[in-house]
């Protein structure tokens, strides 16, 4: 990743308003913030959220709270708690992802 032309700056993810997105099941909470073609987000899913759809946009994601499960397409299943991440490139293996119990996320894409 090569990250340019952004200035020094910081994110209160409070003051950033909260978009909802319907899962499969449940409701997915985005905070969003735009850098040049970075997309950064702060994302909460509540309990018994299940994606509506395979991902295949690549992503680096870290759970900070609760638990995520993400299905990849071939059938493996990856459980993250808080201080575990994921990285995966576009394109690279379609994903879903569910939680029981609600997750918070820092989506890095």
């Amino acid at each position: 990743m090569q990250i340019l032309d952004i200035p020094f700056q910081t994110t209160n993810w409070a003051d950033i308003e909260p978009t909802e997105h319907a899962g499969e099941s449940g409701v997915a909470y985005w905070r969003t913030q735009h850098f040049g073609s970075m997309r950064v987000r702060m994302v909460e899913y509540t309990p018994g959220y299940l994606a509506d759809h395979w991902c295949q946009k690549g992503h680096v994601l870290l759970c900070l709270e609760g638990e995520l499960d993400t299905e990849l397409q071939d059938g493996r299943m990856y459980r993250l708690t808080p201080g575990v991440s994921y990285q995966v490139a576009d394109q690279a293996e379609p994903h879903r992802s569910s939680t029981k119990t609600g997750a918070k996320l820092f989506i890095v894409d």
